[in-house]
């Protein structure tokens, strides 16, 4: 298995690791100089680092493609899967040249959906390759891979989506209710009993949509001295400051950050809305974890988010970039409390009922084996 940050393979890939190192010999390619992967340590697998970055980086590119091609020339491995675009691209070219008989790639969110001019077609014809080289594609969600179609990047007869969607589910005996766990946080950050907690949890970048549920909460806020703002996630674009500069004087103290953290559970049990105002994403964690918390949600009307929540039933959606629709959508979250409960509700069941992480892992690991088994050295 490759990819780039041990921060995927955290997140992600942790049940995959283990189920698969049941049946299988397994390694894991990842960049090492970022972290070690907490979720693999006493784990029956190989860690190997190969110096796959995020951004374009093309010394290290080259370094790592390098790499690549002679551990897979050395190792003859039966099956290569990759997670992450520059590791898609990288490992497909790489397991291609060296005949590595399957060779499978998973998207999960397109970088290029909100770029325009050259770097869309750039990367989105490395996307279209990375599928090219590939003998299988498995793709996070069905609306995912409908754009991916539409935009000629997956072959329609090859690209899969296992089950409802999703690459990991949610654990839903560690992501539950814990109002204990929920009140110790409220007392750190000064949110009382009977005030709303509004809670961001992610990376905190641009095309997240974070600047405008700054710019939605601040004039709800002003009104309302029930409100606050949670921002918890590692802020990759540096825009706190951006953050707190725009808010007016009598809500700044309302609004909090948490840097990156292993325990979201903690901050969803804190929370009386989860919002996801993201303008691309694959099929969001987020969602589906505060969903499992009983949490009403709030998030973009975006391929990817459609899958993961079922709009008026477990979630309100809004027009993606669309700050007004944002805000209208959030102030009825805060006045109406019985809505907060029956999508809170609703969506607690169908996570339960869909996205159990075990049956989403199962289907990954079975899928493997019978491709495997399909494509001999």
């Amino acid at each position: 298995m490759v990819t780039t940050t041990p921060l995927i393979v955290d997140f992600f890939l942790g049940r995959h690791l283990a189920e698969l190192s049941r049946v299988t010999r397994l390694s894991l390619v990842f960049n090492a100089r970022e972290g070690d992967p907490l979720v693999a340590r006493g784990l029956p697998v190989r860690l190997l680092d190969v110096p796959i970055r995020r951004a374009i980086a093309p010394f290290w590119d080259l370094l790592a493609f390098v790499r690549l091609v002679y551990l897979f020339w050395r190792e003859l491995p039966d099956g290569v899967i990759s997670v992450a675009p520059k590791a898609g691209l990288l490992a497909m070219i790489s397991a291609w040249i060296t005949r590595v008989p399957f060779r499978c790639h998973i998207f999960q969110g397109e970088v290029w959906a909100t770029r325009r001019g050259l770097p869309r077609v750039l990367l989105r014809a490395a996307d279209r390759l990375t599928a090219r080289l590939s003998t299988h594609q498995l793709v996070v969600s069905r609306s995912e891979r409908e754009f991916l179609v539409r935009e000629g990047v997956v072959d329609a007869a090859r690209a899969r989506v296992l089950g409802p969607g999703s690459i990991s589910g949610v654990d839903i005996e560690r992501f539950r209710p814990e109002p204990l766990a929920g009140q110790g946080v409220r007392r750190q950050l000064g949110v009382l009993d009977t005030d709303l907690l509004v809670l961001f949890l992610g990376r905190l970048k641009r095309d997240k949509g974070v600047l405008d549920l700054a710019s939605a909460w601040a004039p709800l806020a002003a009104a309302d001295p029930r409100l606050h703002l949670l921002f918890v996630g590692p802020d990759e674009d540096g825009l706190r400051g951006a953050i707190q500069a725009a808010m007016p004087k009598t809500v700044a103290p309302r609004v909090s950050f948490e840097g990156l953290t292993t325990s979201p559970e903690r901050y969803l049990a804190a929370a009386d809305i989860v919002c996801l105002p993201s303008y691309r994403e694959g099929f969001p964690i987020t969602v589906l974890e505060g969903a499992a918390m009983g949490l009403p949600l709030l998030a973009s009307r975006i391929y990817g988010i459609v899958d993961a929540v079922v709009e008026d039933v477990t979630a309100l959606l809004h027009r993606p970039g669309d700050v007004t629709d944002l805000r209208r959508q959030l102030d009825r979250l805060i006045r109406e409390p019985e809505l907060r409960r029956r999508l809170g509700e609703a969506g607690k069941a169908r996570v339960h009922a869909e996205f159990e992480a075990g049956g989403v892992v199962s289907r990954y690991v079975a899928f493997v084996c019978a491709a495997i088994e399909e494509c001999p050295r």
